[in-house]
């Protein structure tokens, strides 16, 4: 049996039918015909925005439910294996293990945007299309390659893109934004981007309202930062992971003095409730907690559109944030501005916490066993076929029987 629990708003598409719009303690999740073999049917990812949600098991097969747009669905076959699903705003991007980077949207194919196309094979130069990592964020894609170097295709009205959007307000071809890049960050609601050099500078572009860039309080009127920018008074220590909200950024930094420690920064506005404190603040400053304590230290974490959660070692999980639709599990509907504990099933957690992840998306959350999964880690998967376009879409392995998994119980 898959261990996934959810909470928060059930609604574009209705995860389970017989439950009311907004579910505000956490839920089991169960699938119809789960293979009776656990271990092939494992959850090994899932990948969640506005109005669509994947699960990618070990074996390769996968579910996608979308909000139902009433049309027939359009099954589109990709002959690769995959490593990476990325979910974003209005796009998808699939990455495969041979590198090639398979994308739809709106802003990636406008005369078909239902459509998956090679965005990998547009980019001009033939010795820079192979790709390491991919990442969806609110309109716009960001390819990072083998050789190091991030191109991004799509949307470019806030200078996400890190050019001018006047000259250039969207691309339907990957373009080059910055070179010896070894991390890209983002999130699937934002329309803004983090890239990390080698050397551990960062630079970012986009949308940048209260400065939830982190560029200092003297440039949080800038609401838009169309190129490529460096990120100063960054805090001491390796910087493992950056996710974006709404209205604010969230780091996660290792201290390699303290065993190592991994804390917690946030930036951008307070309105939202969700940097984990009080006020506004225009550059990463720690979030602070007496439930952080000098023992524990943070597995996972995730931000989506106005909340976090976090799982840590110490068995807990936090959160903060929105909660108009109980998405921080904790029986109620409201926000929270500063770390709240959150009481979750037992389930394998106490015993086997290293493997459960926490997936935020816009107002809803998944928290889910998988030891399959390195929290910041890419992915590795498998053929699938991609049935889109109606409530319920498989994504599977070619069999030869055609056997697929179509429905949710509750």
């Amino acid at each position: 049996m898959n261990e996934i629990l959810f909470f928060g708003r059930n609604k574009e598409p209705k995860l389970f039918k017989n439950e009311s719009n907004e579910i505000i303690k956490p839920i089991q999740f169960k699938f119809k015909n789960e293979n009776e073999n656990e271990n092939e049917n494992q959850i090994k990812q899932i990948s969640t925005s506005n109005f669509s949600t994947i699960f990618l098991f070990k074996n390769g097969k996968a579910i996608e439910y979308l909000r139902n747009l009433n049309q027939n669905p359009e099954k589109i076959q990709i002959e690769e294996n995959i490593q990476k699903v990325s979910v974003g705003f209005d796009n998808e991007a699939i990455l495969t293990k041979e590198g090639n980077v398979f994308a739809k949207g709106e802003d990636i194919n406008p005369n078909n945007p239902n459509e998956f196309i090679n965005i990998s094979s547009l980019i001009e130069d033939e010795n820079d299309r192979i790709i390491q990592d991919a990442l969806c964020c609110g309109k716009s894609i960001y390819l990072l390659t083998s050789n190091q170097n991030v191109y991004g295709i799509g949307d470019n009205q806030f200078g996400q893109l890190g050019f001018d959007s006047e000259t250039l307000p969207k691309t339907e071809k990957p373009i080059l934004m910055m070179k010896n890049v070894s991390k890209i960050f983002s999130g699937g609601f934002s329309v803004d981007v983090f890239l990390l050099n080698s050397n551990q500078e960062l630079f970012g572009c986009g949308f940048n309202e209260d400065s939830h860039l982190g560029l200092g309080e003297s440039r949080k009127e800038e609401e838009i930062i169309q190129k490529l920018t460096q990120i100063q008074n960054i805090p001491k220590g390796k910087i493992i992971d950056i996710q974006c909200g709404y209205l604010h950024s969230i780091m996660l930094i290792e201290d390699e003095n303290q065993n190592p420690k991994r804390k917690l920064y946030s930036c951008g506005r307070y309105q939202y409730n969700g940097l984990g404190k009080d006020e506004d603040t225009y550059e990463f400053t720690e979030i602070k907690s007496s439930l952080f304590e000098n023992d524990d230290n943070i597995l996972d974490f995730s931000v989506g559109h106005e909340h976090t959660l976090i799982l840590t070692s110490n068995r807990k999980m936090i959160g903060f944030g929105g909660n108009s639709h109980g998405e921080l599990g904790n029986g109620d509907t409201i926000d929270q501005s500063v770390p709240i504990q959150i009481e979750i099933p037992k389930l394998r957690f106490n015993e086997d916490i290293p493997n459960y992840h926490v997936l935020c998306g816009e107002y809803k959350t998944f928290l889910y066993y998988s030891p399959f999964l390195s929290p910041f880690s890419n992915l590795e998967e498998d053929l699938i076929k991609l049935f889109e376009r109606k409530e319920f879409c498989d994504i599977s392995f070619k069999t030869e029987n055609g056997e697929i998994i179509d429905q949710l119980i509750n």
